[in-house]
């Protein structure tokens, strides 16, 4: 897999030295170096990168500009390169994959690598379900009419890895294994994991989207749980149960969606 990618500085130097970093990734390939943000929308919307790596102080169009002017087209990924911190929150709330200081440090620039390269196998696992999808309805549309909805598809692709969770003035970056479960409250949702509990603005309608059903699952209106840390159902009076986790914490699973509780009983 080639990493067809575009290279955003206004400095010069900064673009070399990335380039420099790169080369030690025998899987990237760049396409173009753009000094302005103006030039990279055009470069962006003919090459049709698979990365790009975009420094968000520009004179005339700034990174965050660059984004909003390529949603008209399938965007590629985006990886945020400054030297200034306070940047941090705004980056990932334009939902880059990850954000870089210079000067860039090999190690930091490696795990960055690695993260794009498993959100493009992703979103290309995704990209061919779909194309074998469209074969079968042109030679077997008989065969095709049995195939599940496209929106139905289990296809990892389409569920969040990480979590950026904005919290307190700071970005926590949340492996959604390690969520045990999300308590709503309001348009709030409290996430807890083994060792931190973190707020993030959003509600559970929307974050139930971002999430993959295999694994978490509603079991009450307010509570979403990780399937995968559920060490035993303890009954409970009307029907209701209690679910207890591998911290120890127990939750309770109300009867509206008590068929969650039927896959651990066999």
């Amino acid at each position: 897999m080639t990493i067809r990618t575009i290279l955003v500085d206004d400095e010069k130097l900064a673009t070399q030295g990335l380039q420099l970093r790169l080369e030690a990734f025998d899987d990237v390939e760049i396409v173009a170096t753009c000094l302005n943000g103006r030039e990279a929308i055009r470069k962006i919307k003919t090459l049709k990168p698979d990365l790009v790596f975009l420094d968000i102080q520009m004179p005339g169009f700034d990174g965050f500009s660059v984004v909003q002017g390529v949603m008209d087209i399938d965007p590629p990924l985006f990886v945020f390169v400054t030297a200034y911190s306070e940047h941090a929150i705004k980056a990932f709330e334009a939902q880059a994959i990850d954000y870089l200081m210079k000067p860039v440090e090999p190690d930091r620039l490696a795990d960055t690598m690695e993260r794009v390269r498993n959100r493009l196998a992703d979103k290309r696992t995704s990209e061919e379900v779909e194309r074998l999808r469209n074969v079968i309805s042109e030679v077997a549309p008989d065969a095709a009419e049995n195939l599940p909805p496209a929106d139905e598809e289990m296809s990892s692709g389409r569920f969040e890895k990480l979590i950026n969770v904005k919290d307190r003035g700071q970005i926590f970056r949340v492996d959604v294994d390690t969520i045990e479960r999300i308590e709503a409250a309001g348009d709030y949702m409290c996430i807890i994991t083994a060792d931190n509990s973190l707020i993030l603005r959003e509600t559970m309608k929307d974050l139930e989207k971002r999430l993959d059903p295999r694994t978490f699952q509603r079991v009450h209106r307010s509570k979403i749980v990780n399937l995968d840390l559920v060490r035993q159902v303890k009954p409970h009076t009307n029907g209701e149960c209690f679910l207890i986790l591998e911290s120890g914490a127990q939750v309770k699973v109300s009867r509206s969606y008590r068929d969650v509780v039927a896959r651990f009983v066999h």
